[in-house]
């Protein structure tokens, strides 16, 4: 070979350079202190509860794997599903939210006392409620809602404090109007805690009402805590990456009330065919498919303002995570809303297709609009940014894992809920669905893999940990978002 050719091969890196940082804006340490911190534990209950999910999908390709109590699948599922919930993102939400709270309302946050105290307190509730469902202490076969009521007031108080926080900052702000991302931070945590009110008061839920409130439990938790929550991120996060306004503000006002209005009554389209009222049942599909609406205005805003930025996706890490986000809130949602159509509820439900659904809402587009927002924001905070080539990593696995996790047990999951309908023996169904939980396994470790690289772009990315950006950041004037 060539010398000249060989040392231009060596020379060639193994990633395509990024866009260097483009502004420091760690104009208030104390909140960038903050953000890091929420962040960090984020970071931490991630890799801690995919830890055990990624076990649990190895128990399905070795059910002899262990024979321990407390690493039950009974008993491990819930401290999965809580801690990536309650931990991962809901501390990932809430800490870039206390963020983009202050600087859409250009003022400071209201309190730094009553931020780190939410954070102690959401942190403390995952902790306690892990631990208690290891010893088995938990609130019964409640899907999502496991946890004992001390545990979920102690994380009712740390968001009831972040509501006070948040509303104190908007409304001491110096601009006229509300930006739009407030409208949905203020709205997710109002619904949440009105969610869990409802949810945990015992004396109406006897019987079926118990089995009614379930069903509102599980949808709200989803639609009016994690989705409005994450949107409102975007809405500031999107615009400031690709520098330019949001495509159209009506657009994203009329996602916001339809997103209030329909969400509220799906949650029964989870018990079709039971003794339910059939009249709930059917307002239940009938609200199921008017959340087409806010879906696809708040879908079109987002790809609408992407347009004609192609060059953000070959230039900024953060941008292909937040359309990746994008993307699959329109397919996760749209899943929703046929699933709930009663020919295809008999199909899918029960089956291994809606935990193949669950991960594609709650991994692909609330993780990946979260990462999109960390890999944007945090070295702007920090002046520090982690290496180019292990964040496309981190952005491949996750992205290819989830492919493999999801489209296996849709396919899988479909296969099951045929092999059902048509009354072969149960057993047929767990033989058939074999290789596709092998394939689960191995789409859970692509995206752990990426997990623990996020941890280790996180500890890059903070404040003090690694040398300083060698180019000067250049110094922006202030703006709204």
């Amino acid at each position: 070979m060539d010398p000249q050719l060989r040392s231009k091969l060596t020379r060639r890196p193994l990633a395509v350079a990024k866009a260097a940082i483009d502004e420091l804006i760690d104009d208030d340490h104390g909140l960038t202190t903050l953000v890091f911190a929420y962040l960090v534990s984020a970071a931490w209950w991630l890799v801690f509860g995919t830890l055990v999910g990624l076990y649990l999908s190895l128990k399905f390709v070795w059910p002899e794997l262990d024979g321990v109590s407390w690493l039950s699948f009974g008993r491990l599922r819930p401290i999965h599903t809580n801690t990536v919930f309650w931990g991962w993102s809901s501390h990932g939400m809430v800490g870039l939210a206390y963020y983009v709270v202050p600087r859409t309302c250009r003022r400071r946050l209201y309190s730094y006392r009553l931020g780190w105290v939410a954070l102690g307190l959401m942190s403390a509730s995952v902790l306690a409620g892990d631990l208690c469902l290891a010893a088995g202490i938990s609130n019964g076969a409640q899907e999502y809602r496991e946890l004992v009521w001390p545990v979920m007031l102690m994380f009712a108080s740390g968001l009831a404090l972040t509501l006070y926080n948040f509303y104190r900052t908007v409304v001491g702000r110096t601009t006229r109007e509300i930006y739009i991302s407030n409208w949905y931070v203020l709205g997710a945590l109002i619904w949440t805690l009105t969610l869990i009110t409802i949810s945990y008061l015992p004396f109406y839920q006897r019987g079926f009402g118990e089995t009614v409130i379930q069903g509102y439990y599980m949808h709200q938790g989803v639609g009016m805590w994690f989705t409005p929550m994450v949107l409102g991120l975007t809405y500031y996060f999107l615009p400031k990456f690709l520098n330019k306004p949001i495509y159209s503000y009506s657009l994203g006002v009329l996602a916001f009330w339809t997103q209030m209005f329909f969400y509220t009554m799906i949650g029964s389209h989870h018990f079709l065919y039971s003794p339910l009222p059939w009249w709930l049942q059917t307002v239940a599909i009938l609200f199921s498919i008017g959340m087409i609406v806010p879906v696809v205005a708040g879908t079109a805003n987002f790809l609408l303002t992407m347009r004609g930025s192609g060059h953000a996706l070959r230039s900024s890490y953060a941008v292909p995570f937040l359309l990746v986000g994008v993307v699959y809130y329109f397919v996760g949602s749209m899943q929703g809303s046929f699933e709930a159509l009663r020919s295809l509820n008999l199909l899918w439900h029960f089956s291994s297709y809606t935990v193949g659904h669950s991960h594609i809402t709650m991994y692909g587009f609330v993780s990946f609009l979260i990462w999109g927002g960390a890999y944007g924001l945090l070295p702007r905070l920090s002046g520090r940014e982690a290496p180019h080539l292990s964040i496309g990593i981190h952005f491949w696995l996750a992205f290819i894992g989830l492919m493999i996790y999801g489209v296996s047990l849709s396919v899988g999951g479909t296969l099951q809920g045929l092999s059902w309908k048509h009354g072969e023996p149960f057993q047929n169904s767990v033989v058939l669905m074999a290789p596709y939980w092998l394939w689960r396994a191995v789409g859970g470790t692509l995206m752990f893999g990426s997990h623990l690289l996020f941890g280790f772009n996180m500890w890059h990315m903070l404040p003090g940990r690694t040398p300083a950006l060698p180019e000067p950041l250049t110094q922006e004037p202030a703006r709204a978002i």
